[in-house]
């Protein structure tokens, strides 16, 4: 069926095409010719060609999110969040997966299509390649993560040195004295600020030993991968601090399978506290990094940088807090039975971009 055209709907109302375009996209007409436009509209059954429209504006009221792995938990709880807010604002959210290569320059790039009127992009690797299409490109961005300061633009950021610091601290409470520290890959920019996080966290505690092990990727079989690989051999911890919650899961799946009870014999940690936390058995301690709280923050920079694009950059930090469940204190009983400890999360600050810890 041939699609109608605003021709015939100016025909069927008998106005000009003219006065038939501006009584259908709220421009200047009497009242008669909008009435008479919008009837004949309705029973043609045309519809606005949404491309056209958007030209003729110069706003598509879309925005995207894009990140690394559109299966991580972190990142589905981060775009709810994100949703909520543009969709209250008339937008609509267009997702994009990076993958973990450097394609996030690519999608950087596109943006000169003109599909979107803004991003929301979690990187897991910042390279000069990014930092130039990023200040090439053609509409607000705002960056989960952390950047150069001369990059100048909106950023919202986890703390993985406190959070790093949150878990060494509970651990060596809970008598652990031998721990591994399982990341995902080095080069990415969360690995890298958790292993600095990690450094910085143990140097508080001399009587304790540790060693580290790289995931090839932040997901349960690259972490279960790695945990095995720590867990093999004479030098066996008592303790895992994994870098994301995928890994910890890996890693309490690998200590099963070697016959490890889980607290007593391994305890395990983990970062994100994504909803996954409370599903394992048992329930994996875990720093909440704020997601739900970074995705509204990042989301509502993106919209004030549209209303305002002059404004000043904006560097914002989400403190995290500890979640402590089974994997690793004794006396807590399973996830889900009302006995987890939670710290109550301080809210967002602004703050300069060098005390931004990542």
């Amino acid at each position: 069926m041939a699609r109608v055209t605003i021709t015939q709907v100016a025909a069927h109302a008998g106005v000009s095409v003219a006065s038939a375009s501006r009584a259908l996209n709220g421009m200047i007409a009497s009242a008669e010719t909008i009435a008479k436009v919008k009837q004949a509209a309705a029973e043609l059954g045309y519809v606005a060609d949404a491309t056209a429209q958007s030209l003729k504006r110069g706003k598509t009221h879309q925005l995207a999110y894009a990140v690394a792995d559109i299966g991580n938990p972190v990142y589905v709880e981060m775009m709810s969040a994100i949703e909520r807010v543009v969709s209250a604002s008339g937008y609509r959210l267009v997702l994009s997966s990076t993958g973990t290569s450097s394609s996030s320059v690519d999608v950087v790039r596109d943006l000169g299509r003109g599909y979107v009127d803004g991003m929301i992009l979690s990187p897991l690797r910042v390279t000069d390649e990014l930092l130039a299409a990023l200040a090439a490109t053609p509409v607000p961005v705002v960056v989960l993560g952390r950047l150069p300061d001369s990059a100048n633009l909106d950023t919202v950021r986890a703390d993985s040195l406190t959070a790093m610091r949150l878990v060494v601290d509970h651990l060596v409470a809970e008598g652990r004295r031998h721990i591994a520290f399982v990341n995902g890959p080095a080069d990415t920019t969360p690995g890298t600020l958790r292993r600095e996080g990690f450094a910085a966290a143990v140097t508080a505690h001399p009587l304790v030993s540790t060693r580290s092990f790289s995931a090839a990727d932040f997901t349960i079989a690259a972490g279960y991968a790695a945990a095995r690989d720590a867990l093999d051999g004479d030098h066996r911890p008592d303790a895992i601090v994994a870098a994301n919650d995928l890994i910890g899961i890996g890693a309490v799946r690998a200590a099963e399978d070697l016959g490890l009870v889980v607290p007593d014999d391994l305890a395990v940690t983990g970062v994100d506290n994504t909803e996954l936390t409370g599903v394992v058995r048992p329930g994996l301690t875990s720093v909440d990094l704020g997601a739900e709280e970074r995705g509204r923050v990042a989301a509502e920079l993106l919209l004030a940088r549209i209303a305002e694009p002059a404004r000043p950059a904006h560097t914002v930090a989400v403190a995290p807090s500890l979640v402590i469940r089974g994997s690793s204190a004794s006396g807590i009983r399973p996830a889900g039975t009302g006995s987890t400890a939670r710290d109550t999360p301080a809210g967002p600050d602004l703050i300069d971009d060098e005390r931004a810890a990542g």
